[in-house]
């Protein structure tokens, strides 16, 4: 009866756990729009090249430089391509590089944060690698790498990653730091626990939620970097169609047709809107201080 009584009571504290969650999810309103958008994008990105009439890739010069229209919704660029399409698919282009580009730099990031928290000989050697690259303005960085590597939609990766991956490291330092001067952790090394347990177990664990909200900003400015790169010229080459390639093509003709870069702005301004809005509503959907706020409340 009484392992009735403890199992009926931790259902009820599941059940009402879950709906504490949902009501600070629906109540935290920049969190819902981010998601929102967010969801709205890598849905376009996922299945909006499927419903697209038009070939990207297609040229048919007597239809260039066309205004919006019923035939072309969002108008056609300098080689009479549809616009629509081509922005639907360098949605896919550009989204694909923020998310890599967020992983991998996230990933780079807690291994080189968390090692650099624990063991201070490499603390100063990491560091100070992570000042010298934070110290170069991420453009910069990411241009006089892109000159050296090349253009393409996998160097923009590896540059990008390389420029964002510091920051990351030491947000997930600061936090790591945090968690190894906590008693359990020294009770673990009286016990005789390995370093790697203590580390991916204990340490890495503790710092998911900072990494989780960066990771989402580093998504949203690897998307305005990509443009940012291709809009130069030293991004993602042409034929291939990213929204930063899209600009470049538009500023050559921007007094003839300002829908070659208006309406590719307009969703690199959204996406970097909604990611924005999910960073700042994960950072407080996950900020303690808050949970406990709305406990009391």
């Amino acid at each position: 009866m009484a392992k009735e009584n403890i199992i009926a009571m931790s259902r009820r504290l599941k059940k009402e756990q879950r709906a504490l969650r949902f009501r600070r999810f629906r109540s935290n309103y920049g969190l819902v729009i981010g998601a929102v958008l967010f969801a709205l994008f890598i849905l376009i990105a996922a299945i909006g090249p499927y419903l697209m009439p038009f070939d990207p890739y297609a040229m048919k010069v007597t239809e260039r430089l066309q205004p919006p229209s019923g035939a072309h919704l969002l108008g056609t660029d300098e080689f009479g391509r549809d616009l629509m399409t081509r922005i639907v698919y360098g949605a896919r282009v550009s989204l694909s590089v923020g998310l890599v580009v967020s992983l991998l730099s996230s990933l780079l990031g807690l291994v080189i944060g968390i090692y650099a928290s624990y063991y201070k000989t490499l603390d100063h050697i990491l560091m100070r690698i992570c000042d010298g690259l934070i110290a170069i303005p991420g453009v910069l960085l990411a241009i006089a790498l892109m000159a050296a590597l090349g253009a393409s939609a996998m160097n923009v990766i590896i540059a990008l990653t390389i420029v964002f991956t510091p920051n990351i490291a030491r947000v997930v330092r600061s936090s790591a730091l945090v968690v190894r001067e906590q008693t359990y952790i020294e009770a673990m090394h009286a016990q005789g626990a390995s370093d790697s347990r203590i580390l991916w177990k204990h340490i890495a664990v503790n710092t998911l939620s900072p990494l989780l909200v960066q990771a989402t900003f580093v998504f949203a400015e690897a998307i305005i970097s990509e443009a940012a790169l291709s809009f130069l010229g030293a991004g993602i080459p042409a034929p291939e169609a990213s929204w930063g390639n899209i600009l470049h093509a538009g500023k050559l003709v921007i007094y003839k047709a300002w829908w070659m870069v208006v309406f590719p702005g307009v969703f690199i301004i959204l996406s970097v809107l909604g990611l924005n809005l999910l960073g700042d509503g994960l950072r407080d959907f996950l900020d303690p201080r808050v949970k406990l706020k709305q406990k009391k409340s």
